[in-house]
């Protein structure tokens, strides 16, 4: 879609110059008036700007390291930078929220059609669906503001006159807010995509999870019961209208991140990022600078194989894998991109509660065996995509054998899940032509990468960015969203069930026969006793790991802090109290020159 902005940066109003259509005849326009909403083509354009202003957080860098680094999940890779999100040491309104002008920019977009575009010549069903976008987006932005600050600005007119003064408003009136905008948006969005809103834009299931999200989130901030009640209620009711809306979880997890079913049906919400460049914010063949709108994510998880496979890597005195040798890998579009920003958090703690474990495999994604959702999201097997001859005097071969990889059916690098005697250079007393690199020799420049997101489509432009779409929600999030609403709710048994749908599904694999499958569903089951807030934490950890929803997940529940002490051994020592909001931009304090100051979350 076309990029349209039209809206403000709270505390200083600044507008897209709307232009002229006759030079001569009419003064040029400074700024976007109202009567810019007063015509189909104005409410569109508006709405069209707010999608897009989306894809320019979602799915790129900076945005993607505030959603999830920080957690229990991440911990910094090797080229992480300052690492300062990640730690909370010294993060400060400097160095936080990309998405905060952003977002009240599309804010007053949405004011604007919604204000002005209620008498648009339109037929009376379209109209009602236009608005009803504006007002799932404003709700969408909301939420994400509320969760992410707490109290700010609350705008519900279109700002035209800049203004050097803001000051903000209780979280309860956003929340306010933003269940009367998605409840009147699920009531007039359709229950499938329809023209001109193709594609995963916002359908009534989607404006009724984000709704069943928001209560959920107040109901923990005030424990709430009925709040909770409200939430499970709708997540039901979406699942039972689930084949007019035409979703479904896909029989085997790992179809859910097949490009060809990128619009299929257990996605419910996506950013898209389009084939055609003159829209896609890149030059083919010109690589990613890291710029707007640019889908970065198959990248951010990948380790350096194309300099870390050494193939006579060894285990030095200290236990460290030492690179060595010619790299068995270079850089191709399966393996995608390796910016080495964030790993999955294996650190294993040599004492207290959680001696000898860690969370990536001792807490997130145990049962691998049967469970298959790690296999499904992580690469732990890198094929030769060039060939090495390796000497049996070269320099740390210590398998006193000369041999060539063979591309395409060798191993390079084999990440295994436990730990293999021998490695790197044997399994056991077998040599092994690549190298094995156990949990034990995982670091910051080597483990198991997220395959979940990457684009082979590039081709030969493998450094561009990817035109997969970013999908924000998926349908097992109303399972697992309904799930803690239950639990909260104080109703262990439907909270089973809920999980019980999304963990028997991932038993499913191709391989399996029948009598094997069944026996997974068996072992996946769990009952009422089973679940706490902890165990759902696990299984979001377990569907959704690196999907943009880690820390919300985090705050909702009021684990965060208790969970990176427990787990994330680079945030513990740091991590505080205040830090369950974040820091408010100082961009955003500065502008605020007129009447009261704009005010700081407290400890930042």
């Amino acid at each position: 879609m076309k990029t349209i902005k039209i809206g403000l940066i709270i505390g200083l109003t600044v507008f897209a110059s709307s232009g002229c259509k006759n030079i001569l005849e009419e003064q040029p326009q400074s700024q976007i008036v109202p009567s810019y909403f007063n015509s189909p083509a104005g409410v569109l354009g508006g709405i069209s700007g707010v999608y897009n202003d989306i894809r320019s957080q979602w799915g790129t860098e900076g945005f993607s390291v505030e959603m999830q680094a920080g957690t229990d999940e991440f911990l910094q890779a090797a080229s992480a930078g300052s690492g300062i999100a990640y730690t909370y040491n010294g993060l400060n309104g400097s160095n936080f929220g990309s998405a905060w002008s952003v977002a009240f920019q599309d804010i007053n977009t949405l004011n604007g059609v919604l204000q002005y575009g209620q008498t648009i010549d339109l037929p009376e069903a379209t109209r009602k669906q236009y608005l009803a976008q504006a007002k799932f987006l404003r709700g969408f932005w909301y939420f994400y503001l509320v969760q992410t600050w707490g109290d700010v600005p609350l705008h519900t007119e279109f700002i035209t006159v800049p203004s050097q003064a803001a000051s903000r408003q209780p979280a309860a009136d956003v929340y306010k807010l933003i269940i009367q905008d998605l409840t009147e948006a699920a009531a007039d969005l359709p229950d499938k995509p329809t023209a001109p809103f193709l594609g995963k834009a916002a359908t009534k299931p989607v404006a009724q999870l984000l709704l069943a999200k928001a209560y959920l989130t107040r109901g923990w901030l005030n424990n709430t019961p009925a709040d909770f009640a409200q939430a499970a209620s709708i997540c039901e009711n979406i699942i039972a209208n689930k084949a007019a809306s035409g979703l479904d979880l896909w029989q085997d997890y790992g179809d859910a991140f097949v490009p060809a079913n990128d619009y299929g049906k257990e996605t419910m919400f996506v950013s898209d990022h389009v084939l055609d460049p003159k829209y896609g914010y890149y030059t083919v063949g010109g690589a990613a600078s890291g710029g707007a709108a640019q889908n970065l994510t198959p990248w951010f998880t990948n380790w350096n194989y194309p300099n870390n496979s050494g193939i006579n890597s060894f285990k030095n005195a200290s236990g460290t894998l030492v690179n060595s040798g010619t790299s068995g890998m270079i850089r191709d579009s399966q393996y995608g991109r390796p910016y080495v920003r964030m790993r999955p958090n294996s650190y294993t703690w040599p004492s207290g509660d959680n001696a000898g474990k860690n969370y990536f495999l001792d807490q997130a994604f145990t049962n691998r065996n049967v469970d298959s959702r790690f296999a499904n999201s992580f690469y732990t097997v890198y094929i030769a995509n060039t060939s090495v001859t390796n000497t049996a005097t070269a320099a740390n071969n210590k398998r006193g054998i000369g041999y060539t990889t063979v591309v395409g059916v060798d191993t390079a690098a084999w990440l295994p899940d436990y730990e293999v005697a021998g490695a790197p250079q044997f399994v056991g007393t077998r040599p092994f032509k690549g190298i094995v690199v156990p949990p034990s020799l995982w670091n910051n420049g080597i483990f198991p990468a997220l395959k979940k997101f990457m684009d082979t489509s590039r081709g030969a432009n493998f450094n561009d960015p990817s035109t997969r779409p970013v999908v924000l929600y998926r349908f097992s999030d109303v399972y697992l969203t309904g799930a803690e609403a239950y639990l909260k709710a104080g109703d262990a048994t439907k909270a089973a069930a809920l999980l019980n749908v999304v963990r028997q599904r991932s038993a499913f694999r191709k391989t399996n026969s029948a009598a094997q499958n069944a026996a997974g569903v068996t072992a996946m089951t769990i009952s009422a006793a089973d679940v706490t807030v902890d165990f759902i934490l696990d299984e979001r950890s377990r569907e959704f790991f690196g999907e943009w929803q880690r820390w919300h997940d985090l705050v909702r529940t009021r684990s965060l802090v208790r969970r990176v002490k427990a787990w994330n051994p680079e945030a513990a020592p740091y991590i505080k109290d205040f830090n369950m909001l974040r820091p408010i931009p100082q961009s955003q304090i500065d502008r605020v020159v007129e009447g009261p100051a704009f005010p700081q979350n407290t400890g930042y």
